[in-house]
């Protein structure tokens, strides 16, 4: 910015929040204001507060090179360092219609040491930008904006994440990507972010995979899952979310509503208890953390061409999310402690081709193939729950059956082997 900028504005407030309304040139806007910016931590996870560029900016782009009654919506702009100095100007006023109206007109002042950033309106930034380029004349043209303040401090960014977060929350155009890299209210995604930025294991580059590219504009998707080509990541930023809120248990994050957000005192203590369970459970699902540890490239541990089913089980999404869930399940229906839960995870063989993740992949020809359909997420769900706490010959019976009819084979592990399992061996 130059040394010091003077714009038009209104004074407003509401919440905690103070509030500007200017009035700003296509031109000034081109040049002053950038994207959303990453607000500390993760490259990759502070990435996803960019809505990225998709075919809906060439429109709009389009739109105000062409259409002579080109119209835009506010921008929401934040202020990066600090607070604008605001004078108010008094206007004469002989009939006395103006008292007390005065104080919210004035002039904004930035000394320079201020960089702005778009909270929404990112597609039209960018039209405006694009169209500039191809007719500087558009630069004269005016557009509002409300101007927050925004400062670089741990407060400072969980206010303006939860700003942004509430903007867009309701907005058609709102990824669930967006929501779960900034939302300050939602303990568990605060707390998935805290994990991918502190967590001595999954703060390593590339150890969760946060976002994938798709399309030609370069607009961004959350991660679902994790490629077969990705060479560190253990797991997706959807995936630990999901795990997070599954081994969430016991803690002060149970039944606190997502749009609340819980005491600094109770994501401290929840923290502290899930970030030691995430890492006992990856060690009990196979031991991950010391093998990728030793390892540049993982991906032969997701995907073995050598050896089709020798791969890693716990890498595969499907099977992260069947064993959260269904360790989540047994545990709030009493029928096995947390401890015993993860000795009964170390005594499986965590190979893919092995019973029961046999269940959710196929191998033909040489070739394995993952099932992640509805029926066969179900499928090793049902199996878990017999291996780790069956609670009757029968259920037994009915998953063997159910394996059968889904897979046209007899399972692995027999009726007797199962039932031993049984407590009272009913």
């Amino acid at each position: 910015m130059s040394n010091k900028t003077l714009i038009p504005a209104l004074k407003a407030k509401v919440g905690d929040w103070v509030y500007y309304i200017c009035i700003m040139k296509y031109a000034q806007v081109a040049k002053e204001v950038n994207f959303a910016y990453e607000l500390g931590g993760n490259d990759d996870l502070n990435s996803l507060i960019q809505r990225g560029i998709s075919e809906r900016t060439k429109e709009i782009t389009d739109y105000l090179l062409r259409s002579k009654h080109r119209f835009l919506g506010s921008l929401i702009v934040a202020a990066y360092g600090g607070d604008p100095q605001y004078m108010p100007v008094r206007m004469e006023d002989s009939e006395d219609y103006l008292r007390g109206l005065d104080n919210s007109f004035g002039v904004l002042t930035f000394d320079g040491g201020q960089q702005y950033f778009a909270l929404d309106g990112q597609h039209r930034l960018k039209a405006i930008k694009d169209a500039i380029k191809k007719d500087p004349e558009l630069g004269a043209e005016e557009i509002s904006v409300i101007l927050v303040s925004h400062y670089d401090t741990e407060l400072g960014k969980e206010k303006t994440r939860r700003l942004f977060t509430n903007i867009n929350k309701n907005a058609k155009s709102t990824t669930k990507s967006e929501n779960l890299a900034l939302d300050e209210d939602d303990g568990f995604a605060i707390l998935t972010r805290r994990l991918i930025s502190d967590h001595d294991f999954f703060k390593q580059d590339g150890r969760v995979s946060v976002f994938t590219k798709q399309g030609e504009f370069g607009e961004l998707s959350l991660a679902t899952s994790v490629r077969d080509n990705d060479k560190r990541a253990v797991t997706s930023i959807k995936q630990l979310y999901e795990m997070v809120k599954e081994l969430s248990f016991g803690t002060n994050l149970e039944g606190i509503s997502l749009s609340k957000r819980p005491t600094d005192d109770d994501l401290e203590d929840s923290y502290l208890i899930i970030s030691e369970r995430i890492i006992q459970f990856f060690d009990a699902c196979g031991n991950l953390p010391i093998k990728v540890e030793k390892l540049d490239d993982i991906r032969g541990l997701r995907k073995n061409k050598a050896a089709p089913g020798a791969e890693e089980a716990f890498l595969k999404g499907i099977v992260q999310r069947c064993v959260s869930t269904s360790i989540r399940n047994l545990i709030d229906q009493e029928l096995i402690t947390w401890e015993d839960a993860l000795d009964k995870l170390k005594s499986f063989s965590w190979k893919l081709g092995d019973a029961p993740w046999s269940s959710v992949c196929v191998i033909n020809d040489g070739k394995l193939k993952m099932q992640t359909s509805r029926e066969f997420s179900n499928l090793l769900n049902e199996l878990l729950l017999v291996h780790i706490s069956p609670n009757s010959k029968q259920q037994i019976k009915r998953t063997r059956k159910l394996y059968l009819d889904i897979k046209n084979q007899q399972y692995t592990f027999a009726q007797d082997d199962l039932e031993n399992g049984l407590k009272d061996n009913v």
